[in-house]
């Protein structure tokens, strides 16, 4: 399949945020999102260093609980902790030390060949999104529309979540602003029949891409997640190798309840990359290093606040060096 960078053209106001983004850098937007997750390591870790610390197992201890408070999980934080240990045990150990190596363990963990949107060979390119109740799914996708809209890319919507008003209200307001198609059912109607009439418009209208929303449900609803493979079914009888992506939105204020969402939904859906929403509101940022490391599925995309344009492809090297930002320490 063929790759695109979802960046789009840039905004022609000098008060947007994708302006400030060019000013300051997608780092500086990255890190402002990243802004309570770095302030809790950051003081915690400077704390337990202050001028010099010998590492030694209390040390080590100490190090391995803050790690986890950041919710990157038991695993990572070992893998950091035994970083540590293996270079520095029985010396003073220094922030700048401490800093380089656990960026190194953590780009080890998280490394992704590519966050790109993967693209139909031939026809327009289908995009299944699913998660939770509240997980920003909805507006995730008006974001994602937006960024292929702003490129020249034609967009069809597939309001699939038919047993929530407000969820169609919010992406038929969307489409009206894009002047994309947009297709939706009765409520409480076959999610799978809408998405079937999106693809199948999509195909018919020859638009780039078809974006299927779907409703909110848990991972323990296993009736609801065996629903997901029937949708996954009846797009790929209009285009066969549909759905070409599946994205999971996961809150990231969800912290390792994230976690489970990810293990039920990519058993149940076949997800090939997250979408983490809500970064900008919560100090738990580090749950995107147990997701990468557990499941393999790369973050593709990352939500930093309401606006249509607070929304980033995932660059590993300016995550961890957000997570990391010596200037904060």
């Amino acid at each position: 399949m063929a790759r695109w960078n979802p960046f789009g053209k840039k905004d022609e106001n000098p008060e947007s945020t994708e302006e400030a983004q060019e000013s300051t850098g997608m780092f500086g937007f990255v890190k402002s999102a990243l802004k309570k997750t770095v302030t809790a390591l950051n003081t915690d870790i400077r704390d337990l260093v202050k001028e010099g610390r010998l590492v030694d197992d209390e040390f080590l201890d100490e190090l391995f609980a803050h790690l986890v408070k950041t919710d990157m999980g038991g695993g990572p934080a070992g893998k950091i902790r035994d970083g540590i240990q293996n270079k520095f045990r029985g010396r003073k150990l220094f922030m700048a030390d401490l800093v380089e190596s656990a960026k190194e363990t953590i780009t080890e963990i998280m490394q992704q060949e590519s966050s790109d949107i993967q693209l139909a060979e031939s026809g327009p390119t289908v995009i299944m999104v699913v998660g939770v109740n509240g997980a920003g799914k909805t507006t995730s996708i008006a974001k994602l529309a937006h960024r292929f809209n702003e490129s020249g890319k034609s967009v069809v919507l597939g309001a699939g979540d038919t047993f929530r008003a407000a969820a169609v209200e919010q992406l038929t307001i969307w489409a009206g602003r894009m002047g994309a198609e947009i297709v939706t059912g009765r409520q409480g109607s076959d999610p799978a029949s809408v998405a079937y009439k999106a693809v199948e418009a999509g195909k018919n209208n020859a638009a780039d891409v078809v974006i299927v929303d779907t409703a909110g449900r848990l991972q323990t609803q296993n009736n609801l997640m065996e629903e997901l493979g029937r949708i996954r079914r009846v797009m790929a009888k209009v285009i066969p190798d549909a759905p070409h992506e599946v994205l999971l939105v996961l809150d990231a204020t969800a912290g390792q309840n994230a976690i489970s969402q990810a293990r039920g939904f990519s058993e149940a859906a076949g997800c090939t990359g997250i979408i983490l929403a809500k970064l900008d509101g919560t100090a738990k940022g580090g749950v995107a290093i147990p997701i990468r490391e557990e499941f393999g599925l790369p973050v593709k995309f990352i939500g930093l606040g309401e606006t249509h344009d607070a929304f980033a492809s995932f660059d590993v090297g300016e995550y961890v060096d957000a997570l990391f930002d010596e200037t904060d320490i």
